[in-house]
């Protein structure tokens, strides 16, 4: 496994593991993903294998140019309607964190949609992932670099803590900007709905084609029309536990204390964390974090995944986490928190 800054050498060669059938880990704006050939069917299967991914859980095809969506996509089956809402959606909101469900080119594989008629296609505003999409030649299948199901990685060295000597490359590029991963939307029905909460907000959406409804996650784990629907997800090591504003401020410090075991908290904001310290004397809890200081919702999502890793790795026994306020960005950290938590 070749762990490597990006450079032009870098992304040529990342460019060559691909056209080849191989797997390279590389930035987006969202989280580090790992990619295949969308068209490849037995590079796809070594990205389910890599990853421990079931098959059952779809890929999210990537693309560096609106006008690849003729080969991702047939637009021809999409309601007249939807597809002047798709234009719409790309020329405002891609490149960035949008994936958008479509009907897929008969040319992308099953394994790649999980046997399904559709297809999530996103165009990634980061500039390594549109040159090496480019290079390539191709368009690239990429979920999330890890092992399905753990944190999200939003640095190179977490796709090489979790994934290791597995993949071909790795292409370092520094934290992910956005720290989440793309809001996931199905244009395919009269519906339109979010499958998935992400980098894009729901008002982001609505401000060009109008209301949209958010799927909860699937009851069905083998019915998944959308990466991200399992209601465990996302999940560190360590239990994690979810409250909201109110109930943080109530928790008790003496706890670890009382019970022997490290906890760590983990706060929204820093008036959250002083309003708890005001009710907590003396500290004893292991670890205090805060996704934001002044609870800049942006800042919060990028910096979520980057915490828990942290924390994930400090011989905590337990995380208590606050909920962010739902609105915005502020969904899909909730999403995540909620998916990855102990339920």
């Amino acid at each position: 496994m070749n762990f490597l800054p990006v450079t032009d050498e870098s992304l040529k060669k990342g460019a060559e593991i691909i056209k080849k059938g191989g797997l390279v880990a590389f930035p987006t704006e969202t989280v580090y993903g790992l990619g295949a050939d969308a068209f490849n069917p037995q590079a796809l299967a070594r990205v389910f294998e890599v990853k421990g991914r079931p098959h059952f859980d779809p890929l999210i095809i990537h693309i560096a140019a609106v006008r690849a969506l003729e080969e991702t996509a047939d637009l021809s089956i999409l309601d007249s309607k939807n597809r002047k809402k798709l234009f719409m959606l790309a020329d405002n909101l891609w490149p960035g964190p949008l994936s958008i469900v479509l009907p897929k080119n008969k040319k992308i594989p099953g394994i790649a949609t999980a046997g399904l008629e559709t297809a999530a296609i996103r165009f990634p505003s980061h500039e390594t992932a549109q040159k090496l999409i480019s290079l390539s030649g191709t368009a690239i299948a990429a979920p999330s670099a890890n092992p399905f199901g753990s944190l999200s990685p939003t640095k190179a060295e977490h796709v090489r803590d979790g994934l290791g000597g597995k993949i071909d490359l790795i292409l370092d590029s520094g934290p992910s900007q956005i720290g989440l991963e793309s809001t996931v939307l199905d244009l395919t029905c009269e519906n339109i709905k979010i499958l998935r909460s992400g980098g894009t907000p729901r008002e982001d959406i609505e401000k060009l084609i109008g209301a949209v409804s958010v799927e909860k996650e699937s009851e069905d784990e083998h019915g998944l029309s959308s990466p991200g629907q399992l209601k465990k997800h996302y999940s560190p090591k360590t239990p994690l536990f979810v409250f909201n504003r109110e109930e943080i401020i109530n928790q008790p410090a003496e706890a670890s204390c009382a019970t022997r075991e490290r906890i760590a908290l983990l706060f929204f904001d820093g008036s959250t964390r002083e309003a708890w310290r005001k009710t907590q004397k003396p500290l004893k809890i292991a670890v205090i974090k805060v996704l934001s200081e002044t609870g800049d919702i942006k800042e919060a999502a990028s910096n979520l995944f980057e915490i828990l890793h942290e924390i994930d790795n400090s011989n905590i026994s337990k995380i208590i986490a606050q909920l962010a306020p739902q609105s915005g960005l502020g969904e899909a950290v909730n999403d995540r928190l909620i998916r990855g938590s102990v339920k």
